[in-house]
C-alpha cells in the first residue's frame, strides 16, 4: 500500500532505504529503514502519525528539529524513540551527521478512527504530544517486532502487523494523549465458545488462499476486534496470525507434493510476497527448503 509510504518519500529525499514494507499487504501500517545522511530536511506537514527509532546511534549525533514552534535537541543513540503526529509542522530538522540505521514506523488516519469506533470515543492522531527521546520499552519492542516481520516474512505477516499496530495505536493514544480511553463492549472475555470458533476455524480453512485480516475473523466470531484476538489466544493457544501462519506452511507442504506447481506459484497460493520469502519461511518451519522437501516427498 504505497500512499503509507508517501510521507517518507517526500520528508526523506536524501535517505537512502535499507528494507520497506512496501510491497507486503499491510493496510494499517507502514515501516522503512532508510541511513540518513547529515542534512537539513524540507519544512514538511505530517500526513502519517510517524514513530521513528534509532537502530543504530552515533556517539556525537544530534537530531534538532521543530515542529508546531517546539524545538528538541536529541542526541542519537540507539534506542531512542521519536513521536510525530498527523499535522504537525516540522519548519526545521537538522540530522549532525549520518545515521546508518534508523526506523519509521507510519500509522494512517483511519487507524485512529478505527479506535475511536472501538472505544466509543472521538481521537485522532493529533491529540499525541509530538515528543523526543521517549522512554517507552512497549513501543521500542513493538518496532522491534515490525521489524523482524519487514525482515523476515512469516505466512500471516499481514494478521500479525495489524494486531501491532491496533496495540500501539491505542497504547500512544492512552498514554500520550491525555485521554483516558477504555474499550467498551458488551463482548464476554475469556476463550472463545465452541461454535464461534469452529465459524472461525472453517473460514481460515475456506480462505487459506485469500488474504484474510483480524477484522473480517473477529466479524465472523461476532466479536469485536479487540476481543476477538485475547479469546482466541485463550481457545486455542495462539494468536490468529500465528495459526493462520501455521495452516498456510501447511498448505504449502501439501502444494509442495504436486509436481505441476512451480515454486513462485505455491507462495503466491500461501500469500507470501515472493518465492525467497516462501524458501526462508518454509525452511525455518520445516528445517528444510521447499525443494528439497518437495523431492524427499516424492
Amino acid at each position: 500500500m504505497s500512499s503509507l509510504h508517501d510521507h517518507g518519500i517526500f520528508k526523506f529525499p536524501q535517505a537512502g532505504v535499507i528494507n520497506s514494507s512496501v510491497d507486503r499487504r499491510w493496510r494499517n501500517l507502514g515501516a522503512e529503514v532508510r541511513a540518513h545522511p547529515a542534512c537539513e530536511i524540507p519544512d514538511i506537514c505530517s500526513t502519517q502519525m510517524e514513530i521513528t527509532l534509532a537502530l543504530q546511534g552515533t556517539p556525537t549525533g544530534f537530531v534538532h528539529r521543530r515542529g508546531d514552534g517546539r524545538f528538541q535537541s536529541t542526541a542519537v543513540r540507539s534506542g531512542t524513540l521519536w513521536f510525530c503526529p498527523i499535522g504537525v509542522q516540522e519548519d526545521s530538522i537538522r540530522i549532525t551527521e549520518a545515521l546508518p540505521e534508523i526506523l519509521h514506523l507510519y500509522l494512517p488516519e483511519h487507524q485512529f478512527a478505527t479506535v475511536g469506533e472501538l472505544t466509543s470515543q472521538p481521537v485522532a492522531s493529533g491529540d499525541i504530544a509530538y515528543l523526543a527521546d521517549v522512554a517507552d520499552e512497549f513501543v521500542r519492542q513493538i518496532c522491534v517486532r515490525v521489524l523482524q516481520e519487514m525482515r523476515h516474512e512469516t505466512a500471516a505477516g499481514d494478521l500479525l502487523v495489524e494486531q501491532l499496530s491496533m496495540a500501539l495505536t491505542l497504547h500512544l493514544l492512552s498514554r500520550y494523549s491525555g485521554n483516558s480511553l477504555a474499550v467498551t463492549s458488551a463482548d464476554v472475555n475469556g476463550a472463545l465458545s465452541p461454535a464461534r470458533r469452529n465459524r472461525v476455524i472453517d473460514y481460515v480453512e475456506e480462505n487459506l488462499e485469500a488474504d484474510l485480516t483480524v477484522a473480517e475473523l473477529a466479524e465472523v466470531a461476532c466479536l469485536s476486534r479487540y476481543h476477538f484476538a485475547r479469546s482466541f489466544k485463550a481457545a486455542l493457544g495462539q494468536s490468529p496470525s500465528e495459526y493462520v501462519a501455521n495452516r498456510r506452511l501447511l498448505l504449502g507442504q501439501q502444494l509442495l507434493e504436486d509436481p505441476t506447481l512451480s515454486l513462485a506459484e505455491i507462495a503466491f497460493r500461501c500469500r507470501f510476497s515472493s518465492q525467497a520469502a516462501f524458501g526462508r519461511a518454509f525452511r525455518r518451519h520445516t528445517g528444510m527448503s521447499p525443494g528439497d522437501y518437495r523431492r524427499h516427498r516424492n
